[in-house]
């Protein structure tokens, strides 16, 4: 049977990784971002293979709109069985140059949104008693990053809230998990742009979606709360 899943935050690299990655494995996808055309662009390449993928454009950060973008998904595939709370935004700026307004969006965007998206799927998947949740974090989740104080600071709560939902749901049947991707993401653009001269390797988001996917399919009686994604190379290991 297959399952429908949301990813929260698409892009280029592993948002659209994960997006090819779950259609390939027969669910059905509702993609959420700002950028309609992207994700148009994306649901006519998983059309042309086949498979279902429903653009969705929606402000992370927005009440009405991710209810709305819920009430589509389910309209058009049915209740949610796997959440991928994936949108991060971050303004690189310590202390004294962050703004107030830079702070909070990059809190509204990481913890907030995925708070929102989780109370709407969460439900679902209680009915069915089954269903997963997964969280992408960052080093910063960990380990706070000079220079970026909004960021890290989004990163940990969001860690927070993946270890609370972990306790509350994972008796009752929902496999919640978090990620933290200890490296910087190959995306077109950073391939495009690398630098010879600095020999560091990239996480390839093929691989990264696969590993989601293993989490997704884990057996209940062995369920994961977090594992953390590095990019192998001499560089890394320095």
């Amino acid at each position: 049977m297959s399952k429908t899943a949301v990813i929260a935050g698409v892009g280029p690299g592993l948002g659209a990784s994960l997006v090819k990655k779950l259609t390939r494995e027969g669910c059905q996808v509702g993609m959420f971002a700002r950028s309609a055309d992207y994700l148009q662009t994306l649901a006519e390449e998983a059309g042309e293979a086949g498979v279902d993928a429903l653009p969705v454009p929606v402000d992370i950060t927005k009440p009405e709109q991710i209810a709305d973008g819920f009430r589509q998904v389910r309209e058009a595939f049915g209740p949610v069985d796997i959440l991928v709370n994936h949108a991060s935004m971050a303004a690189w700026k310590g202390l004294l140059d962050l703004s107030v307004e830079e702070f909070e969006q990059a809190w509204r965007v990481s913890c907030y949104g995925a708070f929102l998206c989780s109370r709407e799927a969460v439900p679902d998947m209680l009915e069915s008693g089954s269903g997963a949740v997964l969280f992408t974090g960052a080093t910063s989740s960990i380990r706070g990053r000079g220079g970026a104080l909004a960021f890290s600071s989004a990163k940990f709560a969001m860690r927070g809230l993946a270890e609370a939902m972990a306790r509350e749901y994972w008796p009752r049947g929902i496999h919640v998990a978090h990620i933290v991707v200890d490296g910087a993401i190959g995306t077109p653009a950073s391939q495009a742009n690398a630098n010879p001269g600095l020999d560091e390797p990239l996480l390839n988001p093929d691989a990264m979606a696969d590993a989601y996917w293993a989490l997704i399919q884990q057996d209940k009686n062995a369920w994961t709360l977090e594992i953390d994604l590095r990019p192998h190379g001499e560089a890394f290991f320095e």
